[in-house]
């Protein structure tokens, strides 16, 4: 009799409900312990690899995981499947680079990918200020302040001792990282480490630098004046250049990137180029036409409106939006949206003479009287009415 199999969320130690970050941290650290290049002759740790891949290969996958939880072990028995599971080499690369070394070969060797000693940039630093909606429409110049790594003055940014200089690792040879081929059942696996020694510059210093502690760099503050182009909006960045973390093994700083967050305003509101607000007008306005004062961001412009304009119409002023990042001298467009403002609270003068109004007008204000005096005069009673029309439907 076959030897029955474990359940896969208990070969990997995790509950049913766990994500895929979690499957993948507990083979992560199952894999590491019973790889049999850790374990050289080690049957029972091979086993253990082999179980715990192949649970990683079913319950990594999406769809194969949901097979799985629905019809258990019955769903593969017969499939084939390459690897363990079903899954490929190059989910071996991605587990195994990173438990290994910075390098995984796959199988039967390959190109070395590792990580050079090279100059490499240094990180980028962010940051962000705030300004108002007008200086983002318009630009402006804002200070910031940064910490940041400057050479050592002391050591000129060697991180050794005045009087001494760094050594050639002894350990990597200068080279910054280390080689190791290993044979396992997978293949013959080179691995490309940076040096434990050295950390990958290649040097160590014996004597390190009491300022600096070795390091090369002291953290200092520092202002900046940040210029922001006209039409800035929220959530973009100013990179300024060469003004970041220092560079690894002679490589250039990296960049400082200010976020610009734009205040929301009381009045405008923005979509891209566009400014939107919303403007009341009184009914009489509405109803015979007139100018009335529209702010902008450029300052209150006078419009006139049309006789008879309704409320919600919308009205464009032409080249009254945001500038465009790359030419300030295009803009965009304001739209306003009229909207016809009633009353609240009217002496007893306006209210006769806004009655009188309506008499002469439309009288809305009787139409409902009028439509019940019409409604009884002529027609007889209601109920009599209703009786007959019911008798003559059901007289058949």
């Amino acid at each position: 009799m076959a030897e029955s199999k474990r359940d896969y969320y208990e070969v990997l130690g995790v509950d049913k409900n766990a994500d895929d970050a979690t499957i993948k941290k507990a083979y992560r650290q199952l894999a590491k312990k019973y790889h049999p290049d850790m374990n050289p002759g080690d049957a029972e740790a091979e086993k253990k690899f082999k179980e715990a891949s192949e649970a990683y290969g079913i319950l990594s996958d999406a769809t194969k995981r949901s097979q799985y939880d629905q019809f258990g072990h019955a769903a593969f028995d017969g499939a084939a499947g390459g690897g363990y599971g079903g899954y490929s080499s190059a989910d071996f690369t991605d587990i195994f680079g990173d438990l290994f070394g910075d390098f995984f070969s796959g199988f039967g060797g390959g190109r070395s990918r590792g990580r050079s000693n090279g100059p490499m940039k240094g990180s980028n630093v962010r940051t962000s200020v705030r300004m108002t909606f007008e200086e983002a429409v318009f630009g402006c110049k804002k200070e910031i302040e940064l910490t940041i790594k400057d050479p050592c003055p002391k050591c000129n940014g060697t991180g050794a001792k005045p009087g001494t200089e760094p050594e050639t690792c002894s350990q990597c040879g200068g080279k910054g990282q280390v080689v190791f081929t290993t044979n396992s059942f997978f293949g013959q696996v080179r691995n490309v480490q940076t040096c434990p020694e050295c950390s990958g510059s290649g040097k160590v210093i014996k004597d390190k630098c009491t300022d600096c502690r070795g390091t090369g760099y002291v953290s200092i503050r520092k202002k900046y004046e940040v210029e922001f182009p006209a039409g800035v909006d929220n959530g973009q960045c100013k990179r300024m250049s060469g003004l970041g973390e220092p560079g690894q093994n002679g490589g250039p700083r990296g960049d400082v990137l200010v976020e610009a967050v734009v205040s929301s305003h009381p009045v405008f509101q923005r979509q891209d180029q566009d400014i939107f607000s919303t403007v009341p007008m009184s009914y009489a306005i509405a109803a015979l036409g007139g100018e009335i004062v529209i702010d902008t961001v450029d300052g209150p412009v006078i419009y006139e409106v049309k006789p008879g304009t309704a409320t919600d119409t919308r009205v464009r002023l032409r080249g009254k939006g945001v500038p465009s990042l790359r030419n300030k001298d295009i803009r965009g467009d304001h739209y306003v949206t009229l909207v016809v403002q009633v009353p609240t609270k009217l002496s007893s003068e306006a209210k006769n003479l806004l009655k009188q109004f309506d008499a002469a007008d439309m009288d809305s204000l009787g139409a409902v009287e009028r439509f019940r005096a019409e409604k009884k005069d002529g027609t007889g009673d209601d109920k009599d009415k209703g009786k007959k029309k019911k008798k003559k439907f059901f007289d058949l």
